[in-house]
């Protein structure tokens, strides 16, 4: 039989003719692409790895894909750093993990996948990173600690404390809840088991609570905020807060990334409170974080998509980055976060806006919008994207004041989109707020929509099948006043020639 083999230049075509696919986001070539790895900023060179299927779109023998910038909004493709090998420890994909520097040497501590069991493993880099070598004793550390029932066992977090290195895995202890185990090493290779750094629990919520912090902890990231409010490396002798990153998973289900605030002493981590890090769910998932060259907590996260696979293969790619955001944590304990100011560079001309009455309309899939407005107890703004001229698509950002002051914010996606299965399930929180005027940012990219509200996040993914579905509508409700609106057209930022291995280097497929 004739099995019809896809080229490189067919999928990168694909993907190119897809108009959902974002404009300004960071995206891969062509293909599947998922979790954020070993962001870092060296020698004013910022650094994104990321999870990625070169040969279609679907998580499958996963590689390293890599790409650089100077100014977090324009990306450059490097070679792809990590392949599977034939036979090893990662010969079913290279799975998620970091960049660190030892001494002057880069090096990979990823998770190696083979036959459905990961292990710890390292590679080390050239001063351009654009070679690697993996370590000759792969895996570094084989199996999840001695005794230990566990439900997932990857990814990873490692850091300097106290003359030596440190590193988190992510997983679960079946029967109690997700975790992350904690080891210290001398030299990277060789590992002593601590324990667990922190455990939660899975009976304490049901598993469609929005706190609800699942059976497997997936991509721990660990770090704390000084008293200065800069933000450092892990360090249990400060006394400072320190946050605890981690998406909840469940029997192969992504649920939601969390944030974990708490106090690190010794080898624990005590957790004083959790909340969503954003509230679109799954949408901005496996969260990792980095300190920039100016001080700043970096954030990037996995904007999963939310039609059929089905539809992802047919289109030529699947998934793409967030923006990136910066982290911060105010004085009550919450982290809250915002775009990079950057991506203010986007800006193209500004939206026009038409009021009639107390309503304003503009156009746009690929903008920027600001939003500041009054809301009195009981008081909401209604705000419609990606809207059809005849209505029948639609998605709906609802903002209301409680008595008490917060805003509950409604994403209704029941309308975003008439094509089969897409994932149209609403989504929900709480922003707390204590002055009664809400400030409001809103990213819409061709398929995407990021809210910032007063620094709390909610992302999405919408599939409007009119190519007409275009139209925003502000319009505030019951004694709501809004002070300004503003908006923008936002250039796209994606290379215009890209490979689905771009810049090979020598290292040959397996």
């Amino acid at each position: 039989m004739n099995v019809l083999v896809e080229t490189p230049e067919e999928l990168l075509a694909r993907a190119r003719a897809d108009r959902l696919r974002p404009g300004y986001h960071f995206v891969a070539p062509a293909g599947w692409l998922n979790d954020p790895n070993g962001v870092a900023q060296r020698n004013g060179i910022h650094h994104l790895f990321y999870q990625y299927n070169p040969y279609g779109a679907e998580h499958r023998r996963i590689h390293w894909g890599h790409a650089t910038s100077t100014d977090l909004v324009h990306w450059t493709d490097r070679p792809i750093a990590l392949r599977p090998d034939d036979a090893g420890p990662d010969q079913d994909g290279c799975w998620s993990g970091v960049l660190v520097d030892d001494g002057a040497r880069p090096v990979l501590v990823y998770s190696g996948n083979r036959d459905g069991r990961q292990s710890a493993c390292l590679a080390y880099g050239d001063a351009g990173m654009d070679t690697w070598v993996k370590e000759p004793g792969n895996p570094v550390i084989a199996a999840p600690p001695t005794g230990s029932d566990v439900t997932e066992f990857r990814d990873h977090c490692v850091w300097r404390e106290n003359g030596a290195w440190r590193q988190l895995i992510s997983g679960g202890l079946r029967g109690l809840g997700g975790c992350v185990f904690l080891y210290e090493s001398d030299d990277l290779i060789s590992w002593r088991e601590l324990g667990t750094l922190a455990v939660g629990s899975a009976n304490d919520f049901p598993p469609n609570h929005p706190l609800w912090t699942g059976t497997t902890w997936e991509c721990g990231d660990f770090f704390r905020f000084t008293r200065d409010g800069t933000t450092a490396p892990p360090d249990g002798r400060s006394g400072d807060p320190h946050v605890l990153l981690f998406s909840a998973w469940h029997e192969g289900r992504t649920m939601h990334p969390i944030a974990a605030v708490g106090r690190y002493r010794g080898d624990r981590f005590e957790i004083e409170r959790y909340q969503r890090l954003d509230l679109g769910g799954r949408h901005a998932y496996a969260p990792q974080t980095y300190i920039d060259g100016t001080g700043r907590r970096v954030l990037w996260a996995w904007m999963q998509e939310g039609r059929s696979d089905q539809e992802q293969r047919a289109a030529g790619w699947s998934g793409a980055m967030a923006l990136p955001r910066r982290l911060w944590l105010d004085v009550g304990g919450v982290v809250r976060q915002e775009p990079v100011a950057e991506v203010t560079m986007l800006r193209a001309e500004p939206l026009s806006f038409v009021e009639e009455g107390a309503v304003v309309r503009a156009a746009g899939t690929q903008a920027e919008l600001e939003l500041r407005a009054e809301l009195p107890a009981g008081a909401s703004v209604h705000v419609e994207l990606f809207a059809s001229p005849d209505g029948s698509e639609r998605t709906v950002l609802e903002l209301r004041a409680r008595s008490g002051g917060d805003v509950d914010v409604v994403l209704d996606r029941s309308r975003s989109s008439r094509n089969d299965g897409c994932d149209l399930t609403p989504l929900a929180g709480v922003v707390t707020n204590s002055t009664g005027v809400i400030q409001v940012r809103a990213f819409l990219d061709r398929s995407s929509v990021e809210v910032f509200i007063d620094g709390i996040a909610l992302t999405a993914r919408v599939y409007p099948a009119d190519a007409d579905a275009t139209g925003i509508r502000f319009e505030p409700r019951d004694g709501a006043v809004v002070h300004s609106v503003a908006g923008w057209t936002l250039h796209g930022a994606e290379e215009q020639e890209r490979r689905t291995q771009p810049m090979q280097n020598s290292m040959t497929e397996r």
